[in-house]
Formats: C-alpha cells, sequence, structure tokens
C-alpha cells in the first residue's frame, strides 16, 4: 500500500512539474527556453522538474504592499490631479 501511495506521489508531482511547464510564459523562463525545458521535465521525469524549479521557472515578482495611502504612488499622482483642477477652476471663476 505504502508503495502505491509513493508512485501516486511521485506521478502526481511529475504531472505537475509538466503542468508548471506548459503554463509558464515563454519570455518567463530562465536559463534555456521554454521549448528545452519541456524535453527535459519529460525525459528526466524528477530531476529534470526539480532543476526546471530551481534554474528555469520564471520568477514570481513580489508585490510591495503600502503601508498608507500616501505612500502610493497613484494615492499621490491622484492628489495632484485633484489640486490642479480646484486651481484651474478657481482661475475661470475669477476670469469671469
Amino acid at each position: 500500500m505504502l508503495r502505491v501511495l509513493g508512485a501516486i506521489l511521485v506521478i502526481a508531482v511529475y504531472i505537475y512539474f509538466l503542468v508548471d511547464v506548459v503554463r509558464s510564459s515563454r519570455a518567463g523562463s530562465r536559463a534555456l527556453p521554454k521549448y528545452v525545458w519541456l524535453p527535459v521535465v519529460i525525459f528526466i521525469p524528477i530531476v529534470g522538474g526539480i532543476i526546471w524549479t530551481l534554474f528555469g521557472r520564471p520568477r514570481t515578482p513580489r508585490k510591495r504592499r503600502n503601508a498608507a495611502p500616501d505612500d502610493d504612488p497613484k494615492f499621490l499622482r491622484n492628489l495632484d490631479e485633484q489640486a490642479w483642477r480646484e486651481k484651474m477652476r478657481k482661475q475661470r471663476e475669477e476670469e469671469s
């Protein structure tokens, strides 16, 4: 029974590696092109998947969370735009 569970686990990990290579972006793969990584993972089942994970898998960029709204560039730009619009509105009212 333990052998069967081990075999199922190995097959599941192998399938995970295959799907991961296929679903990764073409431009994001490191070291080798994606079309080279796929045969590596197919013909060297578990070791190829581990090598893919370590050296070929695209790195996911870490998104920095803003601590407060005033740290967010979009928020600050929006404030500047609102201030500019208010200034222009007042100038138009003065000219009229």
